[in-house]
């Protein structure tokens, strides 16, 4: 019975945590937005536009909600929930905070029993597109329709270097266990952090992360310039939100993936260690992993106002000639360190290497097909 009460609060704090979280967000990416583009941002709710959140909601909840009566109600309904529900089911897995110091009422992970956490985040990711391609299709629009076919085959295509990325992770660390993965890390120091070895990996990962959540430069399911709003153009209200909270909740989820799988999780040199005993070290460890996180956010509000948006097909060049590649002569790498048991830090040279040989290769093909084009409209002038 306790355990079940401890997980029920914990469920309801991550839920509490995230949703305002995502509330404040949308606050931080507007005043991003503003800062980079010399304007003020939300101003005027509150001191510095602190309560505009919470403006937003209410007018959203007061907000009629119309149905167009072209479209299928049932799957129009269904798609903003499949959305938000699946985004908030891959958060079970992921550890929050140190796990070995959790209270009796509260963990810092929801479902700690679950050893194969990396598995369960793809499984459970991979189901967020039946979200975007259901209201796509229940909206019975052209452009809807458009954007959830761009956003299916966006997302087929980059989970699979997405995954590929985090198998050099997993052979190095020999499980699939978040938790387990991080204090591995945090047992050898700073040092020991997977970007030190897996550094192609970590970028593979995060680029692909940002695609598999339609976040720009990766909007194509959803750009305004081509398709007014894509597969959300019929929603409105509440139900838009909801799409909107799941895209939030996956750029939460990426940044605590990619600090617990490259970058230590809680762990930071001197302060926050396996052997930190002091009072109030797991508060520490907690804003450590917070700080990460917070980071990783905001870098990736800049590159939404930074890199314009790709076409369709560098979109798929990307992934399919690029990061698929890329990620498959990582993982070889990793498997050949492993076994004949060189060191680790090989895999640092190697996998700059690989990034500098491919990025010449891929200029110079380019180049080429350029040039091979150039003669071929000359010929034909």
């Amino acid at each position: 019975m306790t355990e079940l009460i401890t997980t029920l609060i914990t469920i309801g704090f991550v839920l509490a945590c995230v949703l305002t979280a995502c509330m404040y967000l949308v606050l931080a990416e507007r005043k991003v937005s503003a800062w980079m583009q010399d304007r003020l941002g939300p101003n005027r709710v509150g001191p510095y536009g602190l309560i505009q959140p919470v403006a937003d909601a209410l007018k959203i909840l007061l907000k009629e909600g119309v149905i167009p009566s072209h479209v299928d109600k049932a799957l129009f309904l269904l798609a903003p929930a499949i959305s938000m529900f699946t985004t908030l089911l891959a958060f079970a897995v992921v550890p929050f905070g140190p796990v070995e110091e959790s209270f009796t009422w509260l963990r810092f992970l929801i479902a700690p029993d679950v050893n194969i956490g990396l598995v369960f985040i793809f499984a459970v990711g991979s189901l967020a597109v039946y979200g975007v391609i259901l209201g796509g299709w229940a909206s019975n629009n052209k452009y809807s329709a458009l954007g959830s076919l761009r956003a299916s085959a966006q997302v087929i295509s980059y989970e699979i270097p997405l995954g590929m990325s985090v198998l050099g992770v997993i052979l190095l660390s020999r499980t699939v266990d978040l938790n387990e993965i991080l204090n591995q890390q945090a047992k050898q120091g700073i040092f020991g952090w997977n970007i030190w070895c897996q550094p192609l990996a970590a970028l593979i990962f995060y680029v692909s992360s940002l695609a598999e959540s339609n976040r720009l430069p990766f909007d194509l399911s959803e750009c305004e310039q081509e398709l007014v709003g894509g597969y959300h153009t019929e929603y409105g209200g509440f139900r838009l939100v909801l799409f909107f909270l799941g895209e939030y909740t996956h750029l939460v989820t990426i940044s605590f993936l990619t600090a617990i799988l490259f970058f230590g999780g809680w762990h930071f040199p001197l302060i926050a260690t396996p052997e930190s005993a002091y009072t109030g070290a797991w508060l520490v460890k907690l804003l450590v992993l917070l700080a990460k996180v917070l980071f990783s956010v905001l870098l990736i509000m800049l590159i939404r106002w930074t890199i314009p948006r790709f076409r369709f097909d560098q979109l798929m060049e990307l992934t399919w000639k690029v990061f698929f590649p890329l990620a498959l002569a990582n993982m070889v790498a990793v498997m050949t360190v492993l076994q004949f048991g060189i060191n680790r830090w090989a895999l640092l040279p190697i996998s700059v290497a690989l990034f500098v040989l491919f990025g010449v290769f891929t200029v110079t093909a380019k180049r080429l097909e350029l040039a091979r084009r150039r003669r071929a409209s000359l010929a034909m002038h």
